[in-house]
């Protein structure tokens, strides 16, 4: 499925259009495609701005936050005159600002196991920004129940990692099966994290995204990367 492009998107995309493997066809697939964000937070910011700014036609968020002072630090789609009000609604403020091409949809809501499906339900895939493991492990099944692409990412501290979970193909059980003590996994409020870690996972899996709709490229399905940030290393990890 495929969208014609207007004059003025044609402009606006122009470094996609000239850009070998993307082209004009790969910029139509981008504004057909229809993608779910769970989380507006650290990881959320990069990926929605990244996302508007490529020109995915339609864009879902799903949290049930509201902004803090505390999260300027990292969530650079909120503003400081946005504090209190919903993230989602923060978000879809950001993205009307960059990009009237995208259509913007708010799901002020906590994802649990019993709302997911409806949630997933009409898109086409799904990104997991979230920072507790219980979460992550709801939206991969609900993934994997609704047959879609799944881009999955983390950050702690000074560190972070992505993946790609594919239908059919190994699922989040397969990377984690079991399932840790929430008390061996503490949140980025109790450890701490650095924001730009936020925006260097963020960015990669709003990048793997991309490359899931254009069909460019060699998306991250087995595989688990890694970023150490105070090394400044990458590392691969096979699953």
């Amino acid at each position: 499925m495929t969208a014609t492009l207007s004059p003025e998107e044609i402009k606006r995309y122009a470094r996609h259009i000239v850009l070998r493997g993307v082209g004009g066809d790969g910029q139509q697939k981008l504004k057909a495609a229809r993608v779910l964000v769970i989380g507006a937070g650290g990881l959320g910011s990069p990926l929605i701005a990244y996302l508007a700014a490529a020109g995915v036609g339609t864009l879902g968020v799903v949290d049930h936050d509201t902004v803090s002072l505390s999260n300027l630090q990292r969530q650079m789609i909120h503003r400081a005159d946005g504090i209190g009000a919903p993230k989602a609604e923060s978000a879809g403020a950001f993205v009307a600002g960059l990009n009237a091409h995208v259509q913007f949809t708010p799901h002020i809501e906590r994802i649990t196991a019993e709302n997911a499906a409806a949630l997933l339900a009409g898109y086409h895939m799904v990104i997991d920004g979230t920072d507790n493991f219980g979460t992550r492990k709801i939206v991969a099944e609900a993934a994997e129940a609704a047959g879609i692409a799944l881009v999955s990412g983390a950050v702690s501290m000074f560190d972070g990692q992505v993946t790609v979970f594919m239908p059919g193909n190994l699922q989040f059980r397969d990377l984690y099966p079991d399932t840790p003590d929430e008390a061996d996994l503490p949140s980025c409020e109790v450890v701490g994290v650095i924001g730009a870690v936020t925006g260097v996972i963020g960015t990669l899996m709003a990048m793997e995204a991309i490359k899931l709709i254009t069909e460019v490229g060699e998306p991250l399905v087995g595989r688990l990367l890694l970023y150490d940030g105070r090394a400044a290393r990458f590392t691969e990890l096979n699953y």
